[in-house]
């Protein structure tokens, strides 16, 4: 089908919606299909409850006068958005990175906003379907938009890249994460360096961490914005001045005090003094965002209950976030401090060497309890450190031996759970 014709389809509706139980009234359904379900049966339903237009890709669901059958439904839906991204103008920042992509995105669309009016990714929603969803949220009273790309495969960034056509990137960093798909940590390096590829090829603008040395080689040829501590011919420049918990920075002879735990957040934090800068954000309303900004999903967060401060950085974990979380715990100033540790995920063949260099870590430090949960750690967990098999064992465990006035960091893959021990904490 015609990308011009869906276009007019899509002009025509108040939004677009992939899921049949949410239809908002005047919607677009473009139906999707997975490994255990297919949209295309619920497009004549999706009509019922409020959409306007459905697209389908099986013939026999195209059996209405506002359902239209294409060739593909996903590839549809990447076309309708990068049209739609062409049509609008926007300025598009572009956003990946092992570590500190979401948490940096979040303050960058916090800064920009104190000038302009930013759309910028939601939760996670950084796929090659959360991309073009979020594109197609693209108005035009829109100044700028900041949006997030994952990946876990090669090639990944390349895709969604030539579907957001970015004016502007930023890579955080590149560590040691899903290594299984990438197959090696050169795949991580040349997959999160399709974005600077696409700058470069396009002639667009990098900002680039000075400091980071794997970054400043993959950019050149590019226009860069460059930002780091202090010195380097920076664009934007600045130093920790604590983190205890909480990351302060001293930049312009300022102190912005944040709410994010660690000194592995200044990167971050500098990422989007940068951008503020660059795009004419005054520097008192870039510090004031900052300052104000108080991180959500498990990321960074400080939480005080009755019985102990939790430390929850329990979204996701690689080898390069989980000895960062450490290192910063071990220099926080605290009495009886504790770890909760999950298995880091996707590591493929380095899984085991992984986990041991983070129990090496653990054993140069005097924990008060060392809680290790998932297979891999268990394996290869030093004497003295509680193992367990998931995290239902965990918490029947702390239900029967409580901890107490202790100071405890919660790190782990999102999908070992460890949220759930909170409650008992």
């Amino acid at each position: 089908m015609d990308i011009n014709f869906i276009y007019d389809i899509f002009a025509k509706c108040s939004c677009v919606t992939t899921d049949s139980r949410n239809c908002p009234e005047g919607s677009l359904f473009i139906a999707l299909k997975g490994a255990s379900f297919n949209g295309n049966k619920f497009a004549s339903e999706a009509l019922s409850k409020g959409c306007k237009f459905a697209l389908v890709d099986e013939p026999e669901f195209a059996d209405g006068k506002n359902i239209f059958l294409v060739d593909d439904c996903l590839i549809a839906l990447q076309a309708l958005a990068r049209e739609h991204r062409k049509r609008i103008g926007t300025k598009i920042i572009g956003i990946t990175g092992t570590n500190g992509k979401t948490t940096t995105k979040e303050l960058i669309a916090a800064v920009l906003s104190r000038k302009y009016n930013v759309l910028f990714t939601q939760g996670n929603l950084n796929n090659h379907i959360g991309v073009p969803i979020t594109l197609l949220g693209l108005k035009k009273d829109h100044d700028i938009a900041v949006i997030e790309m994952g990946a876990n495969h090669p090639g990944e960034i390349e895709t969604l890249v030539n579907i957001a056509l970015p004016d502007f990137g930023i890579i955080t960093n590149i560590g040691k994460a899903h290594l299984e798909g990438f197959g090696s940590f050169e795949g991580v390096i040349k997959t999160k360096g399709e974005l600077y590829d696409f700058l470069r090829a396009n002639n667009r603008v990098a900002f680039v961490n000075s400091d980071n040395e794997i970054l400043t080689n993959i950019a050149n040829g590019i226009e860069q914005v460059k930002y780091g501590k202090e010195g380097n011919g920076n664009f934007a420049s600045a130093e920790v001045k604590d983190a205890s918990p909480f990351l302060s920075i001293k930049y312009n002879n300022c102190t912005i005090q944040t709410n994010l735990i660690g000194s592995y957040n200044f990167e971050n934090v500098l990422a989007a003094i940068t951008i503020g800068k660059y795009f004419d954000v005054p520097g008192t309303e870039i510090a004031s965002a900052l300052e104000n900004y108080v991180p959500t999903n498990n990321r960074s967060q400080l939480k005080k209950t009755e019985k102990n401060s939790l430390i929850i950085d329990a979204y996701n974990a690689n080898p390069t976030s989980m000895r960062a979380s450490l290192m910063n715990f071990i220099n926080i100033s605290a009495e009886n401090k504790c770890v909760i540790l999950g298995d880091m995920r996707e590591l493929g063949n380095d899984s085991q060497n992984e986990h041991e260099a983070i129990v090496k870590l653990l054993c140069s430090y005097n924990f008060k309890e060392i809680h290790l949960v998932g297979s891999e750690f268990k394996k290869v967990a030093a004497s003295g450190m509680k193992t367990y098999e998931n995290v239902a064992e965990l918490t029947d465990f702390i239900k029967g031996n409580p901890i107490a006035g202790s100071t405890i960091l919660i790190k782990g893959s999102n999908s070992m759970q460890l949220i759930k021990t909170v409650d008992f904490l």
